[in-house]
């Protein structure tokens, strides 16, 4: 009866936060089917009496919403598939080559994460400005095929786990360290990487700053400027159209997500539980 019990309390718990973290995306939803009128209203109007799906069509042409869903694209596809590549890579050598500094290098990789965008903002910009990259999408991905030091951090992690054993097999064959990644560590890792997949597409495909400080085209901006756009015009926020934008950027990365759920799942669970 106590065990019952227990299992009814966080059936409960885990709702009521399901619903809680939820309920944004739930506003956004109903905010984007309905007049502004109505969202203007008092008391709040939690469910509206008439869906205006037109607000979709006019928030595609308020802004130019699919060139700004190409660029958008493109920059994360590119760091995605980058991080991915060359954090996978650099991992393995962190995990799996024994050479001099090894761990003391790796720590300072391991530093690198706190220091923040804003701080690097400056001499980036510069840097970028000397390459004549400015203006240009390649500040926005180019530094992603460097690596991430959150994506080497948690592919480690997951690689030590693989048997040295089996490198070991595989060297006695006569297959070098950049085979062995590519023919055996990536195969076995594809939880994990599709857990760094995702996070990185998340984070480049919601990026402001960056391309609000690297970007001075408005053809080349990406989602979040073009949203961000919707508070310039008019000199007030047309909420329904802003919130109609926002559900349609939302989509790719549920769509991401729910193809890529499995491996998602099996990769936390894998390594929620190793230890550094």
């Amino acid at each position: 009866m106590k065990l019952s019990i227990r299992k009814i309390v966080v059936a409960l718990v885990l709702i009521t936060l399901a619903a809680i973290f939820a309920f944004p995306f739930y506003w956004m939803v109903i905010t984007s089917l309905e007049p502004l009128k109505d969202f203007m209203k008092l008391p709040i109007v939690f469910f509206p009496r008439h869906f205006l799906f037109q607000n979709y069509e006019k928030a595609v042409f308020y802004i130019p919403f699919f060139k700004y869903f190409l660029n958008t694209s493109w920059i994360a596809i590119m760091s995605t598939v980058g991080a991915t590549l060359t954090s996978s890579f650099v991992a393995y050598g962190f995990s799996k080559i024994k050479w001099p500094m090894r761990d003391l290098i790796f720590m300072i990789t391991l530093a690198t994460m706190m220091i923040p965008f804003v701080v690097l903002m400056i001499p980036l910009y510069i840097e970028f400005k000397k390459f004549g990259w400015i203006g240009s999408f390649k500040p926005l991905w180019v530094p992603a095929w460097f690596g991430s030091a959150w994506s080497i951090f948690f592919l480690r992690q997951f690689y030590m786990t693989v048997p040295s054993e089996l490198i070991d097999a595989a060297k006695v064959d006569g297959a070098s360290h950049l085979k062995i990644w590519f023919k055996i560590m990536l195969p076995l890792t594809k939880p994990a990487l599709s857990v760094v997949a995702l996070f990185n597409f998340i984070w480049s495909w919601q990026a402001f700053l960056q391309p609000l400080v690297f970007l001075n085209n408005k053809n080349m901006y990406t989602l979040t400027l073009g949203l961000a756009s919707f508070q310039q015009r008019h000199g007030g926020v047309e909420w329904n159209l802003l919130m109609a934008a926002a559900t349609l950027a939302t989509i790719p990365i549920l769509v991401i997500f729910i193809f890529m759920n499995r491996y998602l799942i099996e990769g936390i669970h894998i390594t929620s539980g190793l230890k550094g």
